[in-house]
């Protein structure tokens, strides 16, 4: 059964074992993102379901939905100017002078490449460094933090993953504090000192946060789209030839499922929503406390939004996917991971217009039990 046959709310214990609500359909993914009823909030967190052990994104958060609210909005206050979609795209220059250099490092080398390592990871770690101010020559040290914050089953590693995650933060925030500087963390710290904003605690969190999100995520974005391309030279030669279909193409791979990703993914998941009251969906009775999974990828595959959505096309147009969500929660980010993408798979193809992966498609590893997904490695020869 599709998406678009689907039930609006499906009974699921989710991969952690717990009850859920399972939603699907694109209509109801969407209406629900903005449903005041829903939040990430739970009177009593450690009874409360789980889609997995990470404390990232695994569980919900303690408090009441009217704090929920509150610190959201502070949040979103703080960082809207430094994440703004005009801001962003006056990076774009820099984005493709970062990207054109890692390319050419990749050339220079020569074939065969992983292209993990030489494109997938580091631009967005350069990126989202320069943003935030953390010392790229770090990179290996939060790399191996975000991925064990973001493991799926075991808790005690991602809960030390996320603890030297923190703990990096306010030690970074001290040396900020000390030699400020146009970045985001000295502008949180700015309002944390001059305005008293935010805690330091609430500083090392919402850093902590931004540093994880703001390049795993992408990672697994362009790995992602490397492997549709790659696998369908029709789409791939599509892409070489309009190199201005970059920004159609960016938006077809975050609507679209993952080939040998998903493949490996198991049980159901979602973005968690926790009901905070008892509420009617499509005549599901949810119980205020009970765990909703809004799944953005199978609303992302509903056929009565998408046409054929099995297929990956990148002139694929009115693309209202909801890979960044939608509502008051939307991405903060999104405008910034679409420049990185858009610059990645404008630039990719036209400087390796015979980019072939190095081996078959079914000996790619899927990072299996990590949030945010992607390969180990990619290898690519031309």
């Amino acid at each position: 059964m599709d998406a678009g046959e689907q039930a609006p709310a499906q009974r699921v214990t989710t991969p952690a074992g717990d009850p859920a609500w399972h939603v699907t359909r694109y209509a109801d993914v969407r209406a629900l993102l903005t449903d005041s009823r829903l939040g990430t909030s739970h009177p009593d967190p450690e009874r409360a379901s789980r889609l997995s052990q990470s404390p990232l994104f695994g569980g919900p958060r303690g408090g009441d939905p009217e704090t929920e609210r509150e610190n959201h909005s502070r949040m979103r206050r703080a960082l809207s100017s430094s994440f703004a979609a005009r801001r962003m795209e006056g990076l774009r220059p820099r984005i493709q002078a970062m990207a054109d250099g890692l390319l050419a490092e990749m050339a220079r080398h020569g074939p065969p490449a992983d292209l993990h390592e030489a494109l997938s990871f580091p631009l967005p770690a350069l990126v989202i460094c320069e943003l935030l101010g953390v010392p790229f020559e770090d990179r290996q040290d939060f790399r191996v933090w975000s991925d064990d914050a973001g493991h799926l089953s075991d808790r005690p590693r991602a809960m030390a993953g996320l603890g030297r995650l923190k703990d990096y933060m306010r030690q970074l925030i001290e040396r900020k504090r000390r030699e400020p500087a146009e970045d985001v963390i000295s502008d949180l710290i700015a309002a944390r000192d001059e305005r008293g904003e935010f805690s330091e605690d609430e500083i090392a969190e919402l850093a902590a946060g931004l540093l994880f999100a703001g390049h795993e995520t992408t990672v697994a974005a362009i790995d992602k789209g490397v492997q549709l391309l790659l696998i369908d030279p029709d789409q791939r030669e599509a892409l070489r030839r309009s190199p201005e279909l970059a920004a159609q193409a960016v938006e077809e791979i975050l609507r679209s499922p993952a080939p040998i990703m998903d493949a490996r993914r198991t049980g159901v998941g979602g973005l968690l929503r926790y009901a905070n009251a008892s509420m009617d969906v499509g005549g599901a009775a949810v119980e205020a406390g009970d765990l909703v999974m809004l799944d953005h990828r199978g609303a992302n595959c509903d056929p009565s939004q998408f046409a054929d959505p099995g297929r990956f096309d990148v002139r694929r147009e009115a693309n209202a996917h909801l890979a960044f969500g939608h509502g008051p929660h939307f991405c903060l980010g999104a405008p910034l991971a679409r420049i990185e993408l858009q610059v990645v798979f404008g630039t990719l193809f036209r400087t390796f217009p015979a980019l072939r992966l190095a081996v078959p498609v079914d000996e790619l590893r899927p990072r299996v039990g990590l949030l945010t997904g992607g390969f180990e490695e990619l290898p690519v020869t031309w």
